[in-house]
């Protein structure tokens, strides 16, 4: 298979950057079938995020459920390219939660744990993905495939340093100020109820409570970047 094109492929529908990694340490135990992933990452509007000031808003609602339906169809697509080429691909839907694990905020596969061992950035104190490139204003999706693919790079160690713009943004204090270190749970850096019982509480008239993005808007590798291309 020509990796490249296959990217590019992708690439073309809209993406921003295509990441392959071996997964095989983290996937649960009914995907282990499957030991590598695909990474799928849309790049978000900095107009739209740049309006979310306090509190987000109707337009970040929206294109939020318009990049992970892209990113759903992209998924498709790449599944379709390689069972083509002989390979069986999975999945994992850009943003769904599922309720029968015990963490309840979570969903089949974390994005984050496929994006980070493809070196595509790190996960920061507010557990978002970041970018060297985009910051965390981005959206993931995840293939899983039993095809062998080329790792793209090593996976980065947090790079937020003694900032704090997102523990300070944060309004329902759900982001703890720590710096992510692999292997840690998230409820070490995170509370994950906690910000989702304010967002349905404080957002509930915007996209029925399902979206905030100041921690996002707040970091710094989001803004001083805007205008890479």
């Amino acid at each position: 298979m020509d990796f490249e094109k296959f990217k590019q492929r992708l690439i073309d529908e809209g993406l921003c950057e295509v990441g392959f990694s071996r997964v095989a340490e983290t996937v649960p135990p009914d995907l282990a079938r499957y030991s590598y992933a695909v990474t799928l990452m849309f790049r978000l509007s900095d107009a739209i995020v740049d309006e979310i000031d306090g509190a987000p808003t109707y337009a970040y609602f929206q294109h939020y459920r318009a990049v992970n339906a892209l990113l759903d169809r992209c998924a498709l697509l790449a599944c379709e390219m390689l069972r083509r080429e002989g390979g069986r691909a999975y999945p994992i839907a850009a943003s769904q939660s599922v309720h029968d694990r015990p963490d309840k905020y979570t969903g089949i596969y974390q994005h984050k744990s496929a994006a980070v061992a493809a070196g595509l950035g790190w996960i920061g104190k507010s557990a978002l993905f970041v970018s060297p490139k985009y910051g965390p204003r981005v959206r993931l999706a995840t293939v899983l495939t039993d095809m062998e693919l080329p790792v793209t790079a090593r996976p980065m160690e947090s790079r937020c340093g003694e900032c704090r713009r997102c523990t300070e943004a944060c309004p329902s204090g759900a982001i703890l100020g720590v710096n992510y270190v692999r292997g840690m749970e998230r409820s070490e850096i995170f509370d994950a109820e906690k910000c989702s019982m304010h967002m349905k509480k404080a957002y509930q008239h915007i996209g029925r409570g399902a979206v905030c993005g100041l921690c996002m808007r707040a970091c710094p590798y989001g803004m001083i970047n805007q205008n890479n291309e």
